[in-house]
């Protein structure tokens, strides 16, 4: 887990025409951040901060299935098994550390979303002033389903870019939105087809700079260029919508929310369906995600990053991550031993320790 050497070739970051470009270079483990490029990305963002000739920062993801799957969770998992638990918290407080620094970076920074984002790559996303998603899109929290729980600051922005119930929903249950649908969610900014990708990356790079233009008066120009490429075909679904909102929003008890969608004559199958996706979880992590949802919501990202990596300190402690882990990503045998196994129990856990 420990960054004992350079790993300059799985960041790659160049200056140009103005331009800082931090390409993710993982692509045969879908660009999965390790500590090495979580500090190499920082470097690059620091160098970027204190040159008067860069004026904006693109991040990209090399390859064409991933921007960034997450973070290298078979690594941390390995340090909390041998009980370096120092190393797995100090990913996470650097992982958050640059999180929040591109939340409030001063210049623009624009994210290209092609393919899987998932995770750690939603939190390099969140933060910046503009995403652009393709069709191939795909963004998740998915964490609840390894026994953690949604972070990377989600368990506060999630309120401030969905509609309402969705951050709820989206956090506790990981599902997954693609293309069309990540723009209408409030994850991405702009939708760019495929084809145009290229087309609208090198648009952005032509941008001529006056001398350190003001933040918003950029950012005005990039959105001018990349719309030129925008597909405007976003497909409402109101339907979706009004449900999320009756059966997730504001809700304080996963039991509550459980025995409600047990209960629903209206839309009987996506109750059916997310009650077996809810259920699957480990109780312990997804009883955390929405404490930590009710907490962070409406508080500033430093608040929200201070609480998540309290909670993040929590949960690897606790066997439902390893094990989590092991059903999912080791064995793969999808069968998760959790503990406490049911929802009951785990609102019965004391977690006051994550939140004072």
């Amino acid at each position: 887990m420990e960054c004992f050497s350079p790993s300059r070739d799985h960041v790659i970051a160049t200056a140009e025409r103005g331009i800082m470009t931090i390409l993710l270079n993982r692509p045969a483990v879908l660009n999965s951040l390790t500590l090495c490029m979580i500090r190499d990305i920082r470097k690059a963002l620091d160098k970027a901060l204190t040159s008067e000739e860069i004026h904006m920062v693109i991040l990209q993801g090399s390859g064409d299935k991933a921007f960034c799957a997450g973070g290298d969770i078979k690594a941390i998992a390995s340090a909390v098994r041998e009980n370096r638990m120092d190393e797995a918290m100090t990913f996470f407080r650097e992982e958050y550390a640059l999180d929040l620094c591109i939340h409030q970076f001063p210049k623009p920074i624009v994210a290209f979303s092609d393919g899987i984002t998932m995770g750690g790559g939603l939190g390099l996303c969140a933060g910046a002033d503009i995403v652009i998603a393709t069709e191939k899109t795909r963004m998740a929290m998915p964490e609840t389903r390894i026994g953690f729980f949604p972070d990377v600051g989600a368990t506060g922005w999630l309120f401030q870019k969905c509609p309402e119930g969705y951050p709820e929903y989206l956090g506790l249950t990981g599902h997954e939105i693609k293309g069309s649908e990540t723009f209408r969610l409030g994850f991405s900014t702009h939708l760019v087809l495929t084809k145009n990708l290229e087309q609208a990356l090198s648009a952005v790079k032509e941008i001529t700079w006056s001398s350190n233009p003001r933040k918003d008066r950029a950012l005005g120009e990039i959105k001018s260029v990349i719309s030129t490429f925008s597909s405007g075909d976003i497909p409402e679904d109101p339907d979706r919508d009004d449900w999320v909102r009756d059966y997730f929003s504001g809700k304080t008890s996963i039991t509550d929310i459980l025995f409600d969608l047990s209960q629903c004559s209206l839309h009987h199958d996506l109750c059916e369906g997310v009650f077996r996706s809810l259920s699957e979880r480990s109780p312990t992590a997804t009883v955390l995600a929405l404490r930590l949802m009710r907490f962070n919501q409406g508080k500033s990202m430093a608040e929200v990053f201070a609480t998540e990596t309290k909670a993040a300190g929590f949960m690897i402690t606790h066997r439902d991550y390893l094990e989590g882990v092991r059903a999912r990503l080791v064995d793969k045998d999808d069968a998760p031993r959790w503990r406490p196994g049911t929802f009951e129990e785990a609102e019965k856990i004391d977690m006051n320790q994550v939140f004072t």
